[in-house]
């Protein structure tokens, strides 16, 4: 009787927590279905045009799809900016893959002199925030002239340690046995690396691709430190760019934006799980 009380305790707790952390995404939902009479009823005290208190309705007086066709039929801007986070994105990713799995499988399986002096400074990097790093950054991306470039945001993001973090423990659970009877079987160091090592740590090269689009996606401090020119900028400071009059239209954009990450997750969310698992083992 006891374990059934706790049982549903624990349920109402846990549905309590799911409710509070979606409640962000049902809000701009719901926003984005308001009119701006509704809007400005509601976050009138917020947006400067009122006194009082905001306030808000689980559902909208009187839906209206006005600020989705303002946003996808009548801002280019807002294409422009999101063809970049594509751009940004998808280089970012290929290029970590390029310089990441290779880093990840060396540090997991090859015996190299202070591999693991190495890995430890990689582990102090991750735990670097941007701001650290701004000013090395800035001097050498100026020094190369690859200021207000695309690839003043793509370089410093394909060399990120968090993806080489994930696939690490990958690689590491490989059985050595697996390697040494494909050494003997005459595989050489790429044959092992491709045939065995790749496919066997699928699953973190993929969890790694997942969390690397989300923080992709939602750059924001690189391209305003790194771009002068607005024509560069990504889908995640199209909100900033927004005036408090058009509130209908950042709760449009919120919910655009946040579309393609809402599907990487779901796609990649078992081996996500999988990734946060391994990561977290202690070895």
């Amino acid at each position: 009787m006891k374990q059934k009380i706790l049982k549903r305790l624990l349920f109402i707790i846990l549905f309590l927590i799911a409710v509070a952390i979606c409640f962000p995404v049902f809000f701009l939902i719901v926003g984005s279905l308001m009119g701006a009479d509704e809007l400005n009823a509601y976050l009138g005290p917020v947006l400067g045009k009122a006194d009082g208190f905001a306030g808000w309705a689980l559902l909208p007086t009187y839906p209206t799809f006005k600020a989705y066709i303002q946003l996808l039929l009548d801002s280019p801007e807002f294409f422009v900016m999101f063809w970049n986070s594509i751009k940004l994105s998808g280089m970012i990713l290929l290029l970590q893959l390029i310089t990441g799995v290779p880093a990840a499988w060396g540090f997991a399986k090859l015996k190299v002199p202070f591999k693991n002096v190495l890995f430890n400074l990689y582990i102090i990097l991750m735990l670097m925030p941007f701001q650290v790093t701004m000013l090395s950054n800035y001097l050498t991306l100026n020094k190369i002239h690859l200021m207000n470039t695309p690839w003043a945001v793509i370089l410093p993001a394909a060399f990120s340690t968090f993806p080489v973090f994930i696939m690490y423990h990958f690689f590491r659970n490989i059985p050595q046995g697996i390697i040494e009877s494909a050494r003997l079987d005459g595989a050489g160091s790429l044959q092992v690396f491709f045939y065995i090592g790749i496919p066997l740590g699928s699953s973190g090269i993929v969890s790694a691709i997942v969390l690397s689009f989300l923080d992709a996606w939602n750059l924001i401090e690189q391209p305003l430190t790194f771009f002068k020119d607005k024509t560069l900028w990504p889908l995640s400071l199209y909100l900033p760019s927004i005036s408090l009059e058009n509130a209908g239209l950042a709760f449009v954009a919120s919910v655009v934006t946040l579309i393609p990450s809402l599907l990487v997750f779901l796609a990649g969310q078992d081996y996500l799980e999988q990734g946060i698992t391994a990561s977290a083992v202690k070895e």
